[in-house]
Order: C-alpha cells, then structure tokens, then sequence
C-alpha cells in the first residue's frame, strides 16, 4: 500500500512539473526566430546605420524579428526574397538600395522612403509601394522593418539577386 501511495504521489507531482514547463516562457521565443538567428545573424544586438552621418542603432533579435513579421505581412507580395516584382531590375539587395536616390541603405533613409514612397531617381511620387503612415505603422515598427530589410540585404544568401545559388 505504502509503494502505490508513493507511486500516485510521483506521477502527480510529475504531471505539476510538466504543465509548469509547459506553460512556462521559452527562451528560444525571446532570442527571435530561427530565420533571424541564423541567416540575419542577430543573436546579438547589430548596429545598424541609422542616417548618412555615420549616427547607429543596436537592433536586437526581437526588433529584427517584428520587423520580419512586419514585411512577411504587408510587403511580401511584391518583394519576396527582395525581389522587387513591379520592376524586376531593382531589387532590395544591398547594391539597390544604394544606389536609390537618396540611398536607402540606412533605417532613416529607408523609412522616409516608406513613409512617402518615390521613384528609384527620386524624382516623382510612385505608387507602386504602399505609403505606411504613422496611422497604420508607429515609428518603432517601421524602423524594425527597415531594419529587416537592411540586415537582410546585407547577410541573407539570396536576397534580392536574381541567382539564388550566390
């Protein structure tokens, strides 16, 4: 009797201990997603340009992360794996980004191109990207957008090329 008390005891106790691992956080959900850890290279906080004055920011996992949820639900229709399919000559690689006019290759250039999207010259409006005003993106969420974009161009085998084998 004594061994069956025992044994009933060990198995509640084990059921306890297994719905508290469950329900407890993961730290592999905090570190970001598998995408970012490995491709992006972000198990660190990046520094990443912020404007053309050589100013940075540190942009964690997490940040790289959002951003990512960020693209994959309102820009991947048009830009998957930085391609651009309204005009298919200029990408989200590194190189494009560049040479926009003004380059977009830092978060404050990137996101007032968000912001009030304009031809690759810089010229005139476009319409072929969607405007994100502050009503529909706060400032934090489409700085980690471009900050996705950005880390992405720069370290994402594939991004924005037209051979995905480089």
């Amino acid at each position: 009797m004594l061994h069956r008390g025992v044994f009933v005891s060990f198995v509640l106790g084990m059921l306890i201990i297994l719905q508290l691992l469950l329900l407890a956080p993961q730290p592999v959900l905090a570190a970001g997603d598998t995408y970012v850890n490995r491709y992006l290279q972000a198990k660190e906080p990046v520094a990443l340009e912020l404007d053309g004055k050589g100013n940075t920011r540190l942009f964690s996992a997490q940040d790289f992360s959002a951003g990512k949820v960020l693209f994959e639900q309102n820009c991947m229709n048009c830009h998957v794996g930085g391609a651009t399919l309204p005009d298919p000559m200029i990408s989200l690689s590194l190189a494009d980004l560049q040479g926009a006019t003004p380059p977009r290759t830092n978060i404050n250039g990137l996101v007032s191109y968000l912001r009030e999207p304009m031809t690759y010259d810089g010229s005139e409006e476009t319409f072929w990207c969607r405007q994100v005003p502050e009503s529909w993106m706060q400032q934090t969420e489409v700085e980690n957008l471009a900050a996705f974009v950005i880390r992405a161009a720069q370290k994402a085998p594939g991004w924005g090329v037209d051979n995905f084998e480089s």
